[in-house]
């Protein structure tokens, strides 16, 4: 049986970089919002040689979530996933955020460890921002409400979010929030889904060139100068960095957070603090 790929936010940027780097032996099934960039993604890749589909859905929503499971095991036996959809501060409102960031991650990890079997990873995108809250700011008993009351998970992060000053504070404080709700998700799925066989590992970029990275320069561009190499990483770089996490080869690689981020979260915390 052939094996499948399945990618969100794969109509673009690291998404759709991940996909170029994986076994040209695997069927790559596309997801994101928007089916004219995904017809386009697909063409790349076939033209690199890949079977490739492709497949709107809505992360945020659970049936739209199902239904993509359901048209991935179609197609084959998926071996790996890549939760790669996610919205920026600059591209909407708190709520909407959580909703795509963090319950988008709770949909997908559940109903595609449902259909998955043993030896298939699940890889979840998450954010060096993740990194940046301070820990009185971070609440797992909050977090938990994620898996029995949606609704109320929702309502306490943007509540918190609410508490920075102007609209694009309060995305950036929600997104932030929602990134480290990924990375602490994908721990506890890893112990939840190991026992099955399944691998679960979060990646969390830094500040990144595609349309989502360029629309947060202006404001997230701080961490630049916190970097190694003071300098935005390149689409292809992480695209890279998700299929080696994802490889099988790289089975013993579960329940952590791959920061790629060029070293910004060091350079903030230690090395570049005068900066």
């Amino acid at each position: 049986m052939a094996k499948v790929c399945v990618i969100t936010g794969g109509g673009s940027g690291m998404g759709l970089e991940a996909a170029k780097f994986m076994p040209k032996d695997r069927i790559i099934l596309l997801s994101g919002r928007t089916e004219s960039k995904l017809q386009k993604a697909v063409a790349e890749l076939a033209a690199l040689g890949f079977e490739a589909y492709e497949k709107t859905c809505d992360t945020s929503n659970r049936e739209s979530v199902k239904a993509l499971a359901a048209y991935a095991v179609s197609l084959g036996k998926v071996t790996t996933v890549i939760n790669s959809a996610g919205l920026s501060p600059a591209m909407a409102d708190p709520e909407t955020i959580v909703r795509v960031n963090a319950l988008g991650t709770v949909y997908m990890n559940e109903e595609f460890s449902k259909i998955m079997k043993k030896g298939g990873v699940i890889v979840d995108v998450a954010s060096n921002s993740a990194y940046v809250l301070p820990k009185f700011l971070i609440n797992k008993k909050l977090y938990a409400l994620a898996d029995h009351d949606e609704e109320k998970f929702v309502k306490k992060i943007v509540k918190k979010a609410k508490l920075a000053k102007g609209d694009y504070q309060r995305s950036g404080f929600a997104y932030a929030l929602s990134k480290n709700f990924v990375v602490w998700y994908a721990k506890k799925c890893a112990f939840e889904y190991g026992p099955k066989g399944i691998r679960v590992v979060s990646l969390s970029p830094g500040l990144i060139a595609t349309d989502m990275g360029n629309l947060e320069a202006k404001d997230g561009g701080m961490l630049i100068g916190f970097s190694a190499e003071e300098r935005m990483g390149k689409p292809e770089e992480l695209g890279y960095a998700l299929a080696t996490v994802a490889d099988e080869r790289n089975g013993y690689l579960a329940g952590v957070d791959v920061l790629c981020d060029g070293g910004s979260t060091n350079g903030m915390r230690e090395f570049k603090k005068k900066k």
